[in-house]
């Protein structure tokens, strides 16, 4: 299979990160709405153990992005670092940060779970597909 620059994983990566950045974004404008309109206070922060109501969506949104994501990210780093990065692999991880716009998408607006259900599976079924194409990879040596 023909090996192709790393350069085709790192856009992916790096339009997870854009993600990323944009729900951290958001939540800063719900988190400092709520503060200002009265509902939160800049205490509560402090520890955070309490969120408010607009802006608890996003905060776990944030904590989705670092879950199953990074697994993303470290298969792509090694399929980098192992000369592994293949047409299929750049398919996948494009299809990982499609899924995870939608999953984002959808629990920033509707949060209609089994809509974000589907889309969590997607984006976990294709960091596992990137795992095997690696494993597949050092394998084959």
């Amino acid at each position: 299979m023909t090996v192709l620059s790393p350069a085709y994983l790192f856009w992916p990566m790096f339009a997870h990160v854009l993600l990323v950045l944009v729900v951290f974004m958001l939540l800063s404008k719900q988190r400092v709405g709520a503060v200002r309109a009265g509902r939160a206070k800049v205490s509560q922060f402090k520890d955070n153990r309490e969120e408010p109501v607009e802006s608890l969506a996003a905060k776990n949104n944030i904590a989705n992005q670092f879950e199953v994501p990074v697994l993303f990210h470290i298969a792509c780093i090694q399929l980098q670092l192992f000369d592994a990065v293949t047409l299929p692999a750049a398919v996948l991880a494009w299809l990982f940060v499609i899924s995870r716009y939608a999953h984002a998408a959808i629990h920033l607006t509707s949060n209609r779970v089994l809509f974000r259900r589907r889309a969590f599976i997607a984006s976990l079924v294709f960091t596992v597909a990137l795992w095997l194409l690696l494993a597949v990879r050092l394998a084959m040596g």
